[in-house]
């Protein structure tokens, strides 16, 4: 989707509301940059001038006090301002007195969010997930016209849209419109399920990069596989999942995933509904949180990433290294202070995804926490399992081996991992204490 008309692309203001009455833990100033970044991050858009506005408390009416606005009137036609991003909640009703106050579109940042994912998605899961997504948002807010339920054309249609032609839409709409997402999105689930079947029986773990968006997981992620995933200096690069099988420089063999990058204030439909495609995260073996350690609010971001992923029910025991990327943006001097700083955890690690500092550390270190803590089996298979037998000797993991006359026994000593993918590889279902 492109918000790009004829004449041109399409002026937008960006606005912050620094709201005295909320407790706003960020700094305004770099809120407003990380807002005017998702608005470069939509194709089309040409950010024309961005503020914020301090307000002792929200209006109900109109979210500013009726002098803002008409101060905000006067800037919006100056500089032929076609759409307005608030970088908060506005209420239905806010959003359509503003609209008409303005005589423009409105988007809050929710509606931004969504309307990016729906240009970025590109699997068919993704889509689905974008549309239910979108859906959700908008059943709240029946004063809007849906120009995206009409499809003349790709992305939801909040901008650049048809106009505001009404279609005829209520909450049964609506209601119907979900029920037929969620079977179809059930069957795409279905099939992604047969995928992880799948890759269960390969003896491969899974590694996953989190990370704040725009950290560098893609980066990473291209840097190690050679994939041509989308990685540009811009917020939700990334938006579908991606996996490829690749050889860590250690010799480490590992399934890579590259997910969907976190921001603070994601829309809670929006974490709910995109549950299925972070399932990689929750089935890693191993998850590297990648870090943007050149911005000034890294710590925040990381404090983000930790909270999503324990709503998305990642448990604290499950291995996890960070590494402190964009290490190449810093000075000698921060990056001494820093490596001081890592050097005192096994599980951080300094470098940059560009240039390659620091990264033989981490893959020494990712290869040495999926070699898991082995034990010895004994395992008895019939002659006519040869190729199963093939799979432990690929494994490394046969230690001995005793040909009888009607079956072979064979002493093993492999992780728990293993295990698992050779019961799956045999059509066993693992329990839960394997």
């Amino acid at each position: 989707m492109t918000t790009e008309t004829q004449a041109g692309p399409t002026r937008a203001l960006v606005i912050h509301p620094d709201i005295k009455a909320q407790h706003q833990p960020r700094e305004p100033e770099l809120a407003l940059a990380e807002a005017v970044a998702l608005a470069h991050a939509l194709p089309g858009l040409e950010v024309v001038d961005a503020l914020v506005v301090r307000l002792p408390k929200a209006q109900p009416g109109m979210l500013f006090g009726s002098g803002k606005v008409e101060e905000l009137a006067a800037l919006i036609e100056e500089a032929e301002v076609a759409l307005v991003l608030i970088d908060g909640p506005v209420t239905p009703v806010q959003q359509r007195n503003l609209e008409r106050a303005w005589n423009v579109k409105l988007l809050d940042r929710t509606g931004l969010i969504l309307e990016i994912f729906a240009d970025r998605a590109r699997t068919r899961e993704g889509v689905l997930q974008v549309e239910l997504a979108a859906l959700s948002y908008q059943r709240t807010r029946l004063v809007r016209a849906w120009t995206h339920l009409e499809r003349q054309r790709g992305g939801l249609g909040f901008v650049g849209g048809p106009g505001e032609t009404q279609i005829e839409a209520d909450r049964r709409a609506i209601d119907t419109q979900m029920v037929r997402l969620r079977r179809q999105l059930s069957k795409v689930v279905k099939t992604r399920e047969l995928h992880r079947a799948a890759r269960r029986k390969v003896p491969f773990p899974v590694v996953a990069l989190v990370g704040y968006t725009n950290a560098g997981k893609s980066t990473l992620f291209n840097r190690l596989t050679g994939a041509e995933v989308l990685a540009k200096d811009m917020l939700f690069a990334t938006l579908d999942p991606t996996m490829r099988a690749v050889t860590l420089p250690t010799g480490k063999d590992v399934i890579l995933s590259d997910t969907v990058g976190f921001i603070s204030d994601l829309p809670t439909q929006l974490v709910a509904a995109f549950r299925a495609t972070l399932e990689e995260v929750l089935e890693a073996d191993l998850i590297i949180h990648v870090r943007d350690i050149a911005h000034p609010e890294t710590e925040e971001q990381a404090r983000n990433v930790r909270s999503i992923l324990g709503d998305l029910g990642v448990d604290e025991q499950r291995p996890l290294i960070e590494l402190w990327n964009k290490a190449d943006l810093l000075s000698e001097v921060q990056q001494t202070g820093l490596a001081a700083r890592a050097s005192g955890s096994e599980a951080v690690f300094l470098g940059s995804a560009v240039t390659g500092q620091g990264l033989d550390a981490l893959f020494a270190a990712m290869t040495a926490r999926l070699d898991d803590v082995r034990h010895s089996d004994e395992v008895v298979l019939d002659h006519s399992a040869g190729r199963a037998r093939a799979w432990l000797y690929a494994q490394s993991v046969v230690e001995a081996e005793t040909v009888e006359e009607a079956q072979t026994r064979l002493q093993v000593n492999w992780t728990a991992r293993q295990k698992r993918a050779f019961r799956a590889l045999l059509g066993e279902v693992p329990s839960d204490t394997d």
